[in-house]
């Protein structure tokens, strides 16, 4: 005799027991904490790379220009502001926001021209280390021409045991030193 034993009908309904559902809210999470976790680390690193963009950017060119000039030029002088240049006040060796360089040129004569950190307020071109051509030999400034950089905070020219030096500080306080030639 052989039993028979009544067959439990499934229910054909679809859906998803508690246990998968709260697995699959489980792993939803899991992947939305470590994509939280990886944007929150480029965040970092692209906050790290903006800090370092002066240096990696704009010193190298400034660098190159003032190391090109700075050796190149027969002379120099430093002044408090432009205003001091163009009302003939004595120089000042500490601190100086103009650089006057004097260049020999192959027929002898003298030409000059300046770097200035300023804002030169009728121009509106902002704060910045600017290039100005000096007009003759009343120490006339041009205009002020090109910006070599509107990056700095602040540019300063000083004398030290007669090396010239230029610091330059960048926009997340970097300072940079450069030397130039001495003082003739």
């Amino acid at each position: 005799m052989k039993l028979i034993l009544p067959r439990f009908r499934r229910s054909r309904r679809g859906g998803y027991t508690l246990t998968e559902l709260a697995l699959a809210m489980m792993m939803g999470i899991m992947v939305a904490f470590m994509l939280l976790a990886i944007f929150n680390q480029q965040i970092s690193f692209l906050r790290i790379f903006n800090a370092q963009s002066f240096l990696t950017t704009e010193a190298p060119i400034l660098n190159n220009y003032l190391s090109r000039v700075m050796n190149s030029a027969e002379g120099f002088r430093l002044y408090h502001s432009v205003s001091d240049v163009t009302n003939n006040q004595p120089q000042d060796l500490k601190d100086a926001k103009v650089l006057m360089l004097r260049f020999k040129e192959q027929n002898g004569t003298f030409r000059a021209s300046a770097l200035s950190f300023e804002d030169p307020l009728d121009e509106n071109k902002g704060l910045g280390l600017y290039f100005r051509s000096v007009v003759d030999d009343t120490n006339a400034l041009g205009i002020a021409e090109w910006a070599l950089s509107n990056k700095p905070t602040d540019v300063t020219f000083s004398v030290v045991d007669g090396i010239l030096l230029a610091r330059i500080t960048g926009p997340n306080g970097e300072e940079i030193t450069y030397s130039g030639t001495q003082q003739l």
